[in-house]
């Protein structure tokens, strides 16, 4: 029994120790910071009052004319460098990236292998699998998936046709739902090759354990916030993550794919096919001598369950916002409409993918939407070794520090963007854009860790947009909100019950 209790005093100890040195980090280092609470440091009220997007305008806009190049704060019992200036923004993510390649999150690929994605991955092991992933999201290997999103936006227009009778007034539709059904289909045919035909069924397993990804956690608050805080450490007492129903159907699905092809010699053009063929491989060496090895079956799970996860919920909230505040804003939506029958006609009046790069105006309310509604709040990354902020030697980030970039608040900052809360697509005209630094808009990050499915997210937010306002036009009803209420138990992005809008066919 004694054997059993040491260890535990000791591991009890360990946590006490870290938790007491944390808590008063900023406070011995003479950084402006907000008082942490014992347990949710400066994210009171998260998962159960407020979202990160709320605490991070507020926490942003308290500090926005301090003068600091960043500020305290406390992502649960982590001590993190929140950056308010811009110019430090940049440093961090593109010219002083080799000292913050890392995210610092929590992954442990031997206990919980779905977690070691390229997201979280960190250090050598994100650079190769970086590397491996790059070329599958060429704008060549974008054309071959082209048609396979081309085919799920038809039967999209078609079902949305089918619920919205020919007659003045149309329907009262709950368009959330139904964009994530089109994404959850996109992705399920690209990723896993299957027609999940969410479409027209619903209630599919696909789309229940991807709800459940996002909105639910393993464990209860306290240990979901120890992974959080020490991920170093939970790694070595083996914790794990992903819940147990949602790992095993992602583990299965993807093995059983994987079986299916490989014994059958299937070739799909998409990205399950692109991910075989890197376990295929084996061991490659690069041109500079370097040695990469190929991707074993726990990578590849873990790289499809990120791509489904973070294909269909940033696309489909990022469809559903834009569409409310066309909705909201029919001057915008009739030019819109224009340009696309406009582009269409002189494709041939079809959507080629030359003809989807041709809807610039398009790109331009997608990129508004994107600043509005910052589906990710913010970007984390980790201090490699001390970093004495350029012009502030009085301001250093230590070796092991988190740092964290509100870009969702940087998104709402007036003197970055007049009228923030304003939509108007026009602040991403060609003009504005060029006089604008890259990294004051950051929906996908920037520099060499940016996101790398930016193409394929952009492809089918356009495509589905394109064929939604060629055919429907979209206004809102009695039953919209206005203001949205947003769900504190999603980290991205998500209402509380639906988007509803009146939708009449063109």
């Amino acid at each position: 029994m004694f054997f059993l209790l040491y260890p535990l005093i000791a591991v009890l100890t360990l946590i006490v120790y870290l938790l007491h040195r944390n808590i008063n980090y900023w406070k011995y280092r003479g950084i402006p910071y907000d008082e942490p609470h014992i347990i949710f440091g400066n994210l009171i009220g998260f998962r159960t009052k407020r979202t990160v997007h709320s605490i991070h305008y507020e926490f942003y806009n308290k500090y926005r004319k301090s003068g600091h190049p960043f500020v305290g704060f406390y992502f649960l019992h982590k001590p993190s460098a929140y950056i308010m200036d811009t110019k430090l923004a940049k440093n961090i993510l593109i010219k002083d990236f080799s000292n913050f390649t890392d995210r610092g999150q929590f992954h442990n690929e031997r206990d919980d292998p779905l977690t070691q994605h390229l997201f979280n991955l960190d250090g050598k092991r994100w650079k190769e699998m970086r590397h491996k992933l790059s070329p599958t999201f060429t704008s060549g290997k974008m054309k071959f998936m082209f048609p396979t999103v081309i085919k799920i936006a038809e039967e999209f227009v078609n079902v949305m046709t089918e619920e919205v009778p020919l007659k003045p007034g149309g329907a009262i539709i709950e368009i959330k739902e139904l964009m994530a059904r089109f994404t959850t289909d996109v992705i399920g045919t690209c990723a896993f090759g299957i027609e999940c035909n969410t479409l027209r069924t619903p209630e599919t397993d696909f789309r229940k354990m991807g709800q459940k990804a996002f909105t639910e956690t393993r464990h209860g608050p306290a240990i979901t916030a120890f992974q959080f805080s020490f991920p170093a450490l939970a790694r070595r007492l083996r914790m794990r993550a992903i819940p147990q129903d949602v790992h095993e159907f992602f583990m299965r699905l993807v093995a059983e794919t994987v079986l299916y092809r490989e014994k059958n010699n299937i070739k799909r053009k998409d990205f399950m096919d692109m991910l075989i063929e890197l376990k295929q491989k084996g061991t490659v060496t690069l041109e500079n001598g370097e040695v990469i090895e190929g991707l074993n079956m726990g990578e590849l799970a873990a790289q499809v369950f990120v791509f489904y996860l973070a294909g269909f919920e940033t696309s489909s909230s990022t469809m559903s916002y834009a569409l409310y505040e066309l909705a909201q804003h029919i001057d915008i939506q009739d030019r819109l409409r224009s340009e696309t029958a406009d582009v269409l006609a002189q494709h041939d009046h079809k959507l080629t993918y030359e003809c989807v790069k041709d809807l610039r105006y398009l790109d331009q309310v997608i990129s508004e939407t994107l600043r509005l509604y910052t589906i990710v709040p913010e970007l984390d990354r980790k201090a490699l070794n001390d970093y004495v902020v350029p012009g502030n030697p009085k301001y250093v980030i230590e070796k092991g520090t988190s740092v964290i970039i509100p870009a969702c608040a940087m998104h709402r900052d007036p003197d970055l963007y007049p009228n923030p809360d304003q939509f108007d697509p026009d602040r991403f005209s060609p003009e504005q854009v060029a006089a604008r630094d890259s990294v004051e808009w950051l929906p996908f990050g920037d520099g060499p860790r940016n996101c790398v499915g930016l193409r394929f997210g952009q492809m089918q937010a356009r495509i589905g947009l394109a064929r939604l306002i060629q055919n429907f036009k979209f206004s809102v009803c009695e039953k919209t909100d206005i203001p949205l209420t947003y769900d504190p138990k999603s980290f991205v992005m998500g209402t509380v019950g639906g988007i509803y809008l009146r939708v009449e066919r063109v």
